[in-house]
């Protein structure tokens, strides 16, 4: 899997070829933010060359332009936006249900808009009632589940164990965004998103081994004492 800085060298890598063209004159001044009307201009110009060289010097461009340190907040969470993305990717690899399947992908579109925002200092991409699309799913799959009496451990089904893996990847990636806002202006629709996904994922978990029969793994206290 990829390391964190990894992942944000690749995320800023996909959101700076399709939010901004790489020439000066698509930001001449940087006094306010950008519409989202430039970046839909942009949108049709893609590098052909992988590697730059820009960055051997430890900084990477943002969308609107300007650069920052690989080893910043902002790329942090951008690194760890990017790998909740990916291990959906993994996750959407396995047998699930249609519904799943389609809420998922839908999810994956979603993260590439937080993604951009995060990209795009004081940009907004995601909608505002994204959060509250998160929280009717959880209330749609959470209505069949039996009350929990006990905390679970991740396993069960393949897919189920995976959505745990990918709720970690979310909590960490909430954490990086906090952090980044406690500096820097950040969307509090990211923020909400992200905490609202976390649980959409125990939820799909918990989902996805009840309709295939495994049922939840109960955490035993002591057990091996």
């Amino acid at each position: 899997m990829m390391t964190s800085v990894k992942a944000g060298r690749f995320a800023i890598f996909l959101w700076h070829i399709t939010f901004v063209q790489r020439s000066p004159q698509w930001y001449p001044q940087r006094t306010a933010a950008p519409t989202r009307g430039k970046y839909n201009q942009a949108m049709g110009h893609r590098l052909t060359k992988i590697y730059t060289r820009t960055g051997d010097a430890g900084t990477t461009g943002l969308g609107d332009g300007s650069r920052i340190g690989k080893a910043s907040l902002r790329i942090a969470a951008l690194g760890d936006i990017d790998e909740v993305n990916s291990l959906l990717g993994v996750v959407l690899c396995e047998d699930l249900p249609n519904d799943v399947r389609e809420l998922l992908s839908g999810i994956q579109h979603d993260l590439f808009d937080l993604g951009g925002e995060i990209s795009v200092p004081g940009a907004a991409f995601l909608g505002k009632g994204q959060p509250a699309r998160l929280e009717a799913a959880i209330d749609h799959y959470n209505a069949d589940l039996a009350p929990l009496k006990e905390f679970i451990l991740p396993g069960g089904l393949r897919a189920a164990a995976l959505m745990h893996l990918v709720r970690t990847a979310c909590r960490r990636a909430e954490r990086a965004v906090v952090a980044l806002a406690q500096q820097e202006a950040v969307s509090e629709t990211g923020r909400q998103y992200l905490n609202r996904l976390s649980d959409l994922l125990f939820v799909l978990g918990r989902h996805l081994n009840k309709v295939s029969g495994a049922g939840d793994i109960l955490w035993q206290k002591s057990k091996n004492t």
